[in-house]
């Protein structure tokens, strides 16, 4: 059993007695858990100084820090603004997230509307070279991690999302296990897709890919288009115990995040869960 697996929320957990992610670092190590990720997705409102101190409680809680920027992105808009608007959300998510301590900065990358995933790809590929060498120049040590999309209309399947991944060096995927599910409409559920999917993983981006991976798992409702809405997890037929059972056996370490409504109780369903594995 590896104990570099780290497990928390999306966001600050219900529990937490007062608002604010400062609270909600504190609250995750004493319930147990690991990590959480920051949720800028309605927008990046997070001053410099709250940043500061986040970072500071993070370190003295050791809970590992990652970011979601906003949902308002698509770098394959046909308005020059809108991806314009996209790209400065991402920086700004990245910019105050390691303000924070965040070295992740996790997000949906696009729509295919009516281009081709080629086409996509290629405009999403050179976004996202030039925005890491913008934070790269500017000194914000973070990695960008877009994320595996759960409807078929959204650029983000695994191969396309690897693709990236493999070919930037400050490109990382974020792999959505439970976008994967929704995505293939009920598939990627058993222990041998999972392995499938962690073998591809490391066939691409190396043992690294494995080493340092970060993960979104909840329950989730999907219908044939997709990704419908997160639920618990034993309200879904998501098969997260073989999920984790290969997690064991490929060794994996990062971040495991969960993104349940019901947030910690999941979170620590997972960890335990997992921790409880021969």
């Amino acid at each position: 059993m590896q104990n570099n697996l780290l497990f928390g929320t999306a966001g600050t957990p219900h529990g937490t007695k007062k608002k604010g992610s400062v609270r909600g670092v504190e609250y995750v190590s004493e319930i147990g858990l690991d990590c959480m990720e920051l949720e800028f997705v309605r927008g990046v409102r997070m001053k410099e100084d709250k940043a500061q101190s986040v970072n500071v409680t993070a370190r003295n809680s050791s809970v590992a820090l990652s970011v979601h920027a906003p949902y308002y992105i698509n770098l394959n808009s046909a308005e020059q603004k809108k991806i314009d608007d996209s790209v400065e959300r991402i920086y700004q998510s990245a910019s105050i997230g390691s303000l924070c301590g965040a070295e992740s900065i996790v997000f949906h990358p696009a729509y295919y509307h009516k281009d081709t995933s080629d086409r996509v790809y290629s405009r999403v590929h050179n976004l996202l070279n030039d925005l890491s060498s913008r934070l790269e120049e500017d000194d914000i040590p973070v990695v960008l991690r877009p994320e595996t999309t759960g409807k078929g209309t959204q650029f983000g399947n695994l191969d396309e999302i690897l693709s990236l991944s493999s070919e930037m060096e400050k490109v990382q995927p974020c792999i959505d296990f439970s976008h994967l599910h929704a995505r293939t409409n009920g598939g990627m559920n058993s222990f041998d897709e999972f392995k499938s999917v962690l073998s591809k993983i490391e066939d691409i981006l190396g043992k690294e890919g494995l080493n340092n991976m970060h993960a979104h798992v909840s329950g989730i409702e999907y219908n044939s288009k997709g990704e419908r809405n997160h639920v618990n997890l034993e309200e879904s037929d998501f098969n997260y115990m073989q999920l984790l059972q290969a997690f064991n056996e490929f060794e994996v370490g990062g971040l495991v995040i969960c993104e349940s409504p019901n947030l910690e109780e999941d979170a620590l369903l997972l960890k335990n869960s997992y921790f409880s594995l021969d």
